[in-house]
């Protein structure tokens, strides 16, 4: 019996184990703030109020300069948008199309099949009008660092005066949580910076955990089908130990 428990332990660490996201590595030996995230551990779920609050704080605050190059417009039906609502939205932008009739390219309004259209032409355009640095496509950014959620929020309000016996380059900005504490992107959120359609309060903290959320949702969007799938194996696993265990006793019972 002493056997199955540990086997079961074992199992349940597993769900644990693939219900948390894979990080890769970036955040650098830096102290983080711990958000509350409803994505967070086996039975975690994305609030989509928070995402679609978050994805206004992209579209207002970050889009001027941070592309999401892997996301559709039809991608945001899973932040609870309706067919109507989407296409809306992709028409707000306009996307390079062709070529026509005369072998001519042309923009013309995006439609929901379209990946959403990135704020510059070419990576030199990028660094040009961003004093040399190339602001990171944020498509999949919260799992291209470490402690994704974490390190995301704490980056967003990890702005601050240097201390004394730091010099900050022109162009350059102090940040708590950046791996070297010098960033090139200024700071983006100050509070009251976006005003919510639901009437949510926009302070620093909020904007910075919808943000979050959005940026999560991107970058794992199938998350919420992965956990369920996780936890269901394992669950039957435990159930198949079990039960293997009891047929083996019954099998062997007149050698025990």
């Amino acid at each position: 019996m002493r056997r199955v428990l540990i086997a079961a332990a074992v199992a349940c660490l597993a769900a644990v184990g693939l219900s948390t996201p894979v990080l890769a590595a970036g955040a650098g030996s830096v102290k983080l703030q711990a958000g509350e995230w409803s994505f967070a551990g086996p039975f975690g779920y994305f609030d989509k109020g928070a995402m679609q609050r978050g994805f206004q704080v992209y579209r207002e605050v970050c889009a001027g300069c941070h592309g999401m190059e892997y996301i559709a417009f039809r991608n945001l039906a899973d932040l609870g948008y309706n067919e109507a609502e989407i296409k809306a939205i992709a028409a707000e932008y306009e996307v390079m199309d062709g070529p026509d009739d005369e072998g001519e390219m042309f923009m013309r309004p995006a439609r929901p099949a379209d990946l959403m259209p990135t704020p510059y032409r070419n990576d030199n355009e990028a660094r040009a009008n961003n004093n040399g640095a190339l602001p990171p496509d944020l498509s999949l950014i919260a799992k291209a660092r470490a402690n994704g959620a974490d390190y995301l929020y704490s980056l967003i309000l990890g702005y601050d005066e240097a201390p004394a016996d730091v010099e900050v380059p022109d162009g350059m900005y102090y940040n708590s949580a950046y791996s070297g504490n010098l960033i090139a992107m200024p700071q983006p959120i100050y509070g009251d910076d976006v005003e919510y359609t639901d009437g949510a309060p926009s302070t620093p903290e909020g904007l910075a955990s919808d943000l979050t959320h959005f940026l999560m949702w991107a970058a794992e969007p199938k998350m919420e089908i992965r956990k369920r799938i996780g936890v269901a194996a394992v669950f039957f696993l435990s159930i198949f130990l079990i039960m293997s265990y009891l047929a083996k006793r019954r099998v062997w019972a007149e050698i025990h």
